[in-house]
């Protein structure tokens, strides 16, 4: 039988019960401890699962029962969390983006690759069983020539959100829509159609008026492939409602609405196709409404694949190399709009696109 692999979670918020919820539902996988600097938080987050709790992260590595760990902490901060966990020896998973800059995010890389630990990125979204057949569509080219790939995030955050912690209203943290929010759907068109090659973006903040960030992203992306997409996303929308992620090609159109494909049309019909028209839930949250109105089921998948691939001695699912050209189109979409220019990819770290 495999060893059972304990997991430490770093940063006890909003998001941090996702993970705990599927360590818990895991095959060899136990959930030892949290970690965070706010007493208060960690030790109500440890009692509520029956777990540990520790105050730094260097406490935490010290635990010999912690073979992975969760990086559930602020964008700006994961950087230095996994370069610690490398050192470490301790296999890491870290939330979305991977890091504020490409030099942090290949940093990150090159220190799990050293060490030889895995290191997985929770753009969980991938692996909706929608977004699998339209990707495997696409590598079989059943659309033919793609022509367009769109994302659709109308979603609602109060004003309380945003002032809920001080990193949540701080840009250079990594939190306004287009890094922390529209990230998700971002990577599912660089997955889905390849990196960018050029990006337009214009920001806005239209619903938040005592937040220094935007709330709203309107981009234009030509991709290396040759087609061209658009990326409309905001927090600004009452009461939300689901994301909407749209294929074109030549010979066919496929459409994900929430984690339910609505649209499955193709010129070849295929037996197969009335299954595929069938799969995902509509009645399942996907965060529209509120940061956490969602389940859990896409972070187990992911959680439950490392474990699998650190026994297996494999490539996670999701790999953060896999990540960083949407942090790519992403950094370009800031510079766009800090220019009111078009952006040229591949670009190169300006860290000025965080100040506000």
């Amino acid at each position: 039988m495999a060893k059972e692999l304990g997991f430490g979670i770093l940063g006890a918020g909003m998001i941090a019960p996702f993970h705990a919820k599927s360590i818990q539902a895991s095959r060899g996988g136990r959930l030892v401890a949290f970690c965070d600097t706010t007493k208060e938080r960690v030790e109500k987050m440890a009692g509520e699962y029956g777990v540990r709790a520790y105050l730094s992260l260097d406490e935490m590595l010290k635990d010999p029962e912690i073979h992975v760990v969760n990086i559930c902490l602020p964008n700006h901060l994961h950087h230095a969390a996994v370069i610690r966990c490398a050192a470490a020896g301790r296999h890491a998973l870290t939330e979305k983006p991977p890091a504020m800059t490409l030099r942090e995010t290949d940093d990150m890389i090159a220190a799990c690759a050293k060490a030889k630990v895995k290191f997985g990125c929770t753009v969980q979204c991938r692996v909706r069983a929608a977004i699998r057949a339209v990707r495997e569509a696409v590598l079989e080219g059943r659309f033919g020539k793609l022509l367009h790939a769109d994302a659709y995030m109308k979603w609602h955050r109060t004003t309380e959100y945003y002032h809920s912690e001080a990193w949540r209203s701080t840009r250079k943290s990594g939190a306004g829509v287009t890094v922390q929010h529209a990230f998700h759907y971002i990577d599912l068109l660089q997955h889905l159609m390849g990196p960018a090659r050029r990006v337009q973006a214009r920001m806005s903040n239209l619903a938040h008026p005592s937040v220094r960030l935007e709330d709203t992203l309107l981009a234009f992306v030509d991709f290396q492939n040759g087609a061209q997409g658009v990326v409309q996303a905001s927090t600004a929308l009452w009461p939300g409602t689901d994301i909407r992620i749209e294929v074109n090609g030549m010979d066919g159109t496929a459409i994900v609405v929430g984690e339910k494909m609505t649209t499955w049309k193709f010129r070849d019909e295929r037996p197969e196709d009335e299954a595929i028209r069938r799969l995902g839930d509509a009645s399942q949250a996907t965060a529209a409404s509120g940061p956490t109105a969602l389940g859990f089921a896409d972070h187990s998948v992911v959680i439950q694949d490392l474990i699998d691939a650190i026994h297996a001695d494999r490539e996670v699912i999701i790999p953060v190399a896999s990540v960083r050209p949407t942090l790519e189109m992403v950094l370009a979409m800031y510079q766009s709009a800090a220019k009111n220019a078009p952006v040229d990819l591949p670009v190169q770290d300006d860290e000025s696109i965080w100040e506000m």
